[in-house]
């Protein structure tokens, strides 16, 4: 599929969930930041302490020290899914950055295309696992189910089979370190969330109807069934209120369902915060991704990500 990219300074062309506010976020975003956010005018102050929250994710990078402390960056992806448009826009370069929890919904797609192989159903553990790790951004029930699906090579297994074609696993245990691309996300996103025309053919005779079967029971066998995609949409729509940040700002009233994930990075103590998910803007669906490393605090980290997230639905919905 194709891309296209665009600054955040400038675009230019190239080529029922339950619906709650996003916990209100009031850092100012550092002058470092506007390398890749400059859209709108930004005013410089003193980096803030982090926001205080009921779970850190604490997997640390293996960088040694740095002489001095590198810019924060950013990078946005949207794909309108009732729009024209049927590749979305990237905003900021499109580079791997550290997944910290977003990896969680790869990894639940996962444990479910396991499940789906030997033909059954979570068993109450794995869906004990799969409720804490979504919902709360649980560690301990994310590293049980890390190691069910194999570590990194399950998890390019399962992302073979869904697309994704730039996500690397983490090294051995440290799931939170998988590396990963907005237009990546994006593309799992639409696993989960395009539930478009395509997938829905309407027969109309018996030989039509048995054709549409046949070409349903295939793709279930390759993908994520509809089952399985309604089971991760419902826990993305359910994520504890101390969560509901990040591209849940993408507008004013927005209905989201979204994971997000941050850590803080133990040799530089510098934030990775990233946000992705689907928002529900004036009627209109889009699937947003926003990536994010080198915020001096969480709480200005979560400004970035909202910032970017709302710029980019912004421009999506004026094309």
């Amino acid at each position: 599929m194709p891309y296209r990219l665009f600054s955040l300074s400038r675009p230019h062309s190239m080529g029922g969930h339950r619906g709650r506010r996003a916990v209100a976020c009031a850092g100012v975003i550092l002058a470092s930041v506007t390398t890749f956010l400059s859209l709108d005018a930004i005013t410089a102050e003193p980096a803030r302490a982090a926001t205080s929250s009921s779970h850190t994710d604490t997997h640390e990078g293996a960088a040694g020290p740095m002489e001095k402390k590198p810019e924060a960056r950013v990078t946005a992806a949207v794909l309108s899914l009732d729009g024209a448009h049927p590749e979305p826009t990237v905003y900021g370069a499109d580079t791997p950055y550290d997944t910290a929890s977003i990896i969680k919904v790869d990894i639940l797609a996962a444990v479910l295309l396991q499940a789906q192989d030997e033909g059954r159903s979570l068993t109450p553990q794995e869906e004990e696992y799969a409720k804490a790790m979504i919902e709360h951004s649980d560690n301990d029930s994310t590293s049980a189910l890390w190691r069910q699906i194999g570590l990194a090579p399950g998890l390019e297994a399962a992302n073979k089979r869904l697309g994704l074609t730039a996500t690397k696993g983490g090294p051995g245990p440290l799931w939170g370190l998988t590396q990963t691309t907005a237009s990546d996300q994006i593309r799992l996103l639409r696993v989960l969330f395009d539930t478009g025309p395509a997938t829905h053919t309407k027969a109309t005779d018996a030989t039509d109807a048995s054709v549409a079967k046949d070409a349903k029971d295939a793709e279930d066998s390759t993908t994520l069934n509809e089952a399985s995609r309604a089971y991760i949409r419902t826990l993305m729509a359910h994520v504890a209120d101390d969560q509901a940040w990040g591209v849940s700002a993408a507008g004013p009233g927005a209905e989201w369902a979204l994971k997000n994930g941050w850590l803080q990075r133990s040799t530089t103590g510098l934030w990775d915060i990233n946000s992705v998910g689907q928002v529900t803007v004036e009627g209109h669906r889009y699937l947003v991704a926003v990536l994010s490393d080198g915020n001096t605090s969480m709480k200005d980290g979560i400004s970035v990500v909202e910032h970017a997230a709302r710029t980019a639905v912004s421009s999506a919905s004026a094309r």
